[in-house]
């Protein structure tokens, strides 16, 4: 289950289906990733072909990504079986 979220738009996104915060275009592909996210008990259930899932490392060492669009990136890290601190960035 999603417990926290670093990025707002994203939240609002997930909460209420306000593309606000996020690129309209994505949120197709967004809403299926936090759905499946909410659903995960660890990272490896967010390993969808096609997603990419993968470890971050150095200042990220502990979180994980998988893609949205593009540079486009979902991240995450697991406490337990909640997922936390999940953000949207453009990574370039």
């Amino acid at each position: 289950m999603i417990k926290t979220f670093r990025h707002k738009g994203l939240q609002l996104f997930f909460e209420t289906g306000s593309r606000a915060g996020i690129q309209s275009s994505h949120g197709p592909k967004l809403a299926r990733q936090l759905a499946r996210l909410n659903e995960s008990t660890c990272p490896d259930d967010m390993n969808i072909p096609g997603w990419r899932l993968h470890p971050l490392k150095e200042k990220l060492a502990g979180h994980y990504s998988v893609v949205v669009s593009g540079n486009w990136r979902m991240t995450f890290k697991f406490e337990g079986e909640d997922a936390v601190l999940v953000s949207y960035q453009d990574y370039h």
